[in-house]
């Protein structure tokens, strides 16, 4: 196992509304130096829901991208407001984003979104036993719900609107989660 560097100095270089960049000087164990710049997460964390609405399907949502500039399928997904329970935010955004509340979650995974750019991850949660309620999310227009059946995983990941890395990797872990493969922890 690799020993860590060590950190030598760390300062914030930038800020605007949504992002901050921190620059964190290192000294590696075989003595190069380097500075690496990374995004540093505000707030309480993210949340990033697969949402199933029966056994067999899914919940998606269509919504536009500022990054990609276009409208692309993604999971539901969302920050946790300050003071937030993990389980809270989870139905509160599937609220905003799909018109339904969850009676079950379980935690999945952490994941990262770029190691070596940024220091915030997502929490991946499966959310069932779904029923009807609807909040007034922040979005600046209504996002589109799209069912989609699990057996018919292939052909959303061949889909170019489909292009998320993380949601990608949602599904896949919630896949495995649901054919016995993989553990989750009740929220």
């Amino acid at each position: 196992m690799h020993k860590k560097p060590e950190i030598l100095n760390r300062h914030m270089v930038a800020e605007s509304r949504l992002f901050r960049v921190e620059s964190i000087d290192l000294r590696f164990s075989n003595g190069v130096e380097r500075t690496y710049e990374r995004l540093v997460p505000g707030g309480s964390g993210a949340v990033m829901m697969v949402a199933l609405l029966d056994d067999e399907t899914i919940a998606l949502i269509r919504e536009y991208g500022g990054g990609v500039e276009d409208y692309t399928l993604t999971l539901p997904k969302g920050a946790v407001d300050l003071g937030e329970s993990m389980r809270d935010a989870c139905n509160r955004e599937l609220q905003e984003e799909i018109g339904f509340a969850a009676r079950e979650f379980i935690y999945l995974k952490k994941m990262s979104l770029s190691p070596s750019y940024m220091r915030g991850g997502i929490d991946v949660v499966l959310a069932r036993d779904l029923y009807p309620s609807k909040l007034e999310g922040d979005e600046p227009e209504p996002l589109e719900l799209v069912e989609w059946k699990l057996k018919d995983l292939t052909e959303l990941y061949g889909r170019d609107d489909f292009n998320e890395g993380r949601a990608i990797g949602a599904l896949a872990v919630a896949v495995e989660y649901l054919n016995g493969r993989f553990e989750g922890t009740p929220l």
